[in-house]
């Protein structure tokens, strides 16, 4: 009976207390600065801004003997690049029907891993620059295809990629910062 007592009073002594509370659910924020832009300053047949968060910018020609240059736009603080692959059309419209095959195709390889494809025409006829961005949803290699032209001299399509595995709910506050890029990248595309 007396050891019954003792069990009772430290029942009631280690029961007292303050009523446990659910913790907060924690988010994660990531904060990207706004963006700045500038005109880039490479040496191809277009001209384009871009984010000074990109702090580097890479051209190099990929056939000495046609009009192609690859550009790389890197955001090393973000751990991702932007891809941008230039060609001449040179008047030849099954030339052009050929680059835009390849650009939906590339973008459609990524429906077996994508869960939802939305594509966003643009079009400025004033500039005349006409294309198409698709942002791939989902754990895909590249989360934002896009290409541009003006259906008769220049071709140019764009992809992003992050240097870690496809994990869609961590890069996806910086795709989405960089989808932005991407728009702009189109916005200000003038044919030289």
């Amino acid at each position: 009976m007396r050891n019954l007592g003792y069990l009772l009073i430290i029942i009631v002594f280690f029961s007292c207390g303050d009523d446990p509370v659910p913790k907060p659910k924690g988010l994660l924020r990531l904060d990207y600065p706004q963006a700045k832009y500038v005109d880039a300053k490479v040496d191809v047949p277009f001209s384009f801004e871009t984010n000074l968060l990109a702090t580097k910018l890479k051209t190099k020609r990929i056939v000495a003997t046609t009009k192609s240059y690859g550009i790389n736009i890197e955001y090393p603080s973000l751990k991702g690049t932007i891809f941008l692959t230039y060609k001449a059309v040179e008047n030849n419209k099954d030339n052009l029907r050929l680059f835009l095959r390849d650009a939906q195709k590339f973008t459609l390889e990524h429906t077996k891993r994508a869960d939802e494809i939305p594509a966003y025409p643009y079009e400025n006829k004033e500039r005349q620059v006409y294309g198409l961005l698709s942002e791939v949803k989902g754990n895909v290699a590249s989360p934002a295809q896009f290409y541009v032209t003006d259906s008769v001299n220049h071709f140019l399509t764009g992809s992003l990629y992050f240097h870690a595995k496809p994990n869609y709910d961590s890069i996806l506050p910086a795709a989405n910062y960089l989808q932005k890029d991407i728009r702009h990248i189109m916005e200000t595309i003038k044919w030289k």
